[in-house]
């Protein structure tokens, strides 16, 4: 059948119809359409702090190439203890600058650098974003004995306590899942001048994530 002729266009449209090339994009077109519904409604009603996000990996490159350059630093040594959270974590390792002296540089220098610990955290990092480090840097290969996790104050601006909890609850299962056999102390979200009875509404709920076996909650907002 040729595709000229009269009626050519919708002959011309049949022919490309019926072309091979076409029907492989049209099949895969359809399958992408698939994945993207079907993702969607997996994830339609979930909380945006248990979806893994690399929106801080953008905003902040320069923390994040940090973190990955402490992750490499560890490469080839034994790794015991890791720090997970935001810059609270990050800012065990700095030195204070000039306007602000609440870092823990001297503290980390005298307890955990002959620990073999390896300090994991990203300043203005979410749930979600430690989520998605966790699934995207190069730390598989570590065997922590221990794990201190500390997140969820960054993501007190925009979501409930609910679902900050479970963030948090979402970063100790894949804490779990990553390094098989790990302890966890989960500490409870420092207290802030922001969004106050968000932060004592959701350490409410995250003690439960404790079982006193493998997860230990240590409540350090009380202290």
């Amino acid at each position: 059948m040729g595709c000229g002729g009269p009626n050519s266009n919708l002959m011309i449209t049949i022919c490309l119809l019926s072309s091979p090339a076409l029907k492989k994009s049209l099949l895969l077109g359809g399958l992408l359409l698939f994945f993207v519904f079907h993702l969607g409604a997996q994830t339609e009603g979930q909380p945006l702090t248990t979806i893994p996000s690399d929106g801080n990996s953008k905003a902040h490159a320069e923390w994040y190439k940090q973190c990955e350059d402490r992750v490499a630093a560890m490469k080839g040594k034994p790794c015991d203890i890791i720090f997970i959270g935001d810059s609270i974590t990050q800012n065990f390792q700095d030195e204070p600058p000039s306007h602000w002296d609440l870092t823990g540089g001297q503290v980390w220098k005298k307890y955990y650098e002959d620990r073999n610990a390896l300090d994991f955290g990203v300043g203005a990092d979410g749930t979600e974003h430690v989520l998605w480090r966790l699934d995207h840097m190069d730390i598989k290969d570590f065997t922590p004995k221990v794990a201190v996790i500390l997140i969820g104050t960054n993501d007190t601006q925009r979501s409930s306590p609910e679902d900050i909890a479970a963030g948090v609850k979402a970063v100790v299962v894949k804490t779990q899942d990553t390094f098989k056999g790990v302890k966890i102390i989960l500490m409870s979200i420092l207290p802030t001048t922001r969004n106050t009875q968000k932060i004592i509404d959701a350490n409410k709920i995250i003690p439960t994530l404790a079982d006193d076996k493998t997860v230990f909650f240590f409540d350090l907002a009380s202290k």
